[in-house]
């Protein structure tokens, strides 16, 4: 009896063991209950409260074309402050770069073709539009920091390097309308159109890489339906100075913003 006994308790707790047990089961429903966007609003809040330097590109492949177009953007930007610095480059066009200069809702651009040699265009911030998908207009850092903000269904993708620094990498995806976020009607209607065939959204994956300060050291938007477009940000050196000045008055042309392609 007592051998039976044993036997039975032994099977029993092999069992447990198998299906996870009570303890187990505990810690997956744990895990789910965990709020990962939590922590990825959390980052961007504290991220956008300091000054960094910006490392981004953007990479555009259409589905009838072999060639991948790239843009470089690198400068310095105080977050907070609302001011930057930036050089874009379109990388292989044989185009000349062009510098940014990003005061509160003004953006002023240097080496723009909407405008003559040594003089500087200026873009009311608010109110550019984009007409290229995942693209930010006037590739202003802070637009993609808000679409990522505003990530959904996000799971913890384990530790990864980034810079040389661990950080946590956090996924998800944004729905249509931060997909479109400012986007010209042209382009809009286009992305609309193809939503109606799919009959849902189109699958657009968010990335951020937490450090262990709380800041996001990366962020990154992607989709690979009929376009392929990849918008990857890296921001380090956290409390850099960053000097961006109007230029003299005389050097301004006011622009209507999108109209550049290095400018979205």
């Amino acid at each position: 009896m007592r051998r039976a006994y044993v036997l039975s308790a032994a099977v029993l707790l092999l069992c447990t063991a198998c299906s996870g047990g009570p303890d187990h089961d505990s810690r997956e429903s744990a895990e789910k209950a965990v709020d990962h966007g939590a922590a990825v609003r959390a980052a961007i809040e504290r991220t956008s409260a300091d000054s960094a330097r910006v490392d981004e590109k953007i990479e555009l492949l259409s589905a009838d074309s072999p060639t991948t177009y790239v843009f470089s953007i690198t400068g310095a930007f105080d977050l907070a402050g609302d001011r930057g610095r930036l050089t874009v480059e379109f990388e292989d066009s044989g185009m000349d770069p062009v510098e940014e200069v990003f005061v509160g809702d003004t953006v002023y651009v240097r080496g723009s073709r909407a405008v003559g040699e040594g003089k500087w265009a200026s873009a009311v911030r608010s109110e550019a539009l984009t007409r290229y998908f995942l693209r930010a207009p006037l590739n202003d850092p802070e637009h993609l920091l808000r679409q990522v903000k505003a990530m959904r269904q996000v799971s913890n993708e384990g530790k990864e390097q980034v810079n040389d620094v661990p950080a946590v990498h956090y996924r998800g995806t944004i729905d249509h309308a931060t997909a479109t976020l400012r986007m010209t009607a042209k382009t809009k209607q286009g992305l609309d159109d193809l939503r109606e065939k799919l009959g849902d959204d189109m699958p657009v994956y968010a990335d951020v890489w937490i450090d262990g300060t709380g800041r996001a050291v990366q962020a990154r938007l992607s989709s690979f339906g009929g376009v392929k477009a990849v918008t990857t940000l890296t921001l380090s050196h956290f409390g850099t100075p960053v000097k961006a000045e109007a230029p003299s008055a005389t050097q301004i042309v006011p622009v209507t913003a999108g109209e550049d392609v290095l400018l979205a």
